[in-house]
Parts: C-alpha cells; structure tokens; sequence
C-alpha cells in the first residue's frame, strides 16, 4: 500500500509575487508593428530577453499582432504588397522614407496597411 505524505510533510506553494508594471498600449500602429518585428527577429534568433520589471508592460504579446494581420487578410482588407513592405521595412526595423523616390510607393502601401491594421488594435486595446 503506498504511503500518503501527512499533512505536515508536504510541500506548500505558494504563487511568487510578481511586480506591478505598468501596462501602456503603444502609440500607434506603427510602433505596435515595428515591436512585433523586434520581437520576431529576436524569436528567429534564440533570444531570451529577460523582463525588465521597472519597463512598461505590454498589452499583448507579439502573436496578437499577427492574429490582427490575418484576419485583414481574410477580409482582404490587407493585400500582398501591403505584406511585402510591411516585411521589408519591419525586418530593417525602419519606415520606408516617402522622400526617397525608390521607397515613396512603399511609404504609400506601409501608411495604408497600418491605417487599416490601426482600428482592431485598438479596439483590443494594444493601440492607444
């Protein structure tokens, strides 16, 4: 018959405190997107990055910004060049420049894609 710990012997847990962080919706779009892709990089990577507990924590995580993506495309709201340059550019960690006349039609599609991509991210809240 097996032994059952009595009730002094086992071991309690208890949840670790956590710190209270600020939570702060980004900005813009944009800044949500350009987030993303650090995050993504970082990911491909094999960074760990460790929580700095006195930064302000975000609303999501960087899969909620993806979800958003898909479901523009579904809805066709979202078209292939508006994916390519907001890859491009998101991978360079930059906005495409409208003064340059080689990035001035990128800088239109990445202006419209985030336009569309503003409205559900902050209907979730990840946008202010």
């Amino acid at each position: 018959m097996p032994r059952t710990p009595s009730r002094d012997s086992r071991t309690r847990h208890a949840p670790r405190p956590m710190a209270e962080r600020p939570i702060a919706p980004f900005e813009s779009a944009e800044s949500a997107w350009l987030w993303y892709q650090r995050a993504r990089l970082n990911r491909a990577e094999g960074a760990r990055l460790a929580v700095d507990p006195m930064a302000a924590a975000r609303p999501c995580d960087p899969d909620d910004i993806v979800r958003a993506v898909t479901r523009l495309v579904r809805a066709n709201a979202l078209q292939r060049h508006h994916l390519r340059v907001l890859d491009r550019h998101g991978r360079r960690l930059t906005p495409p420049d409208s003064r340059l006349p080689e990035e001035a039609a990128d800088a239109a599609h990445w202006a419209e894609a985030l336009d569309r991509l503003a409205t559900p991210l902050r209907q979730k809240g990840i946008v202010a």
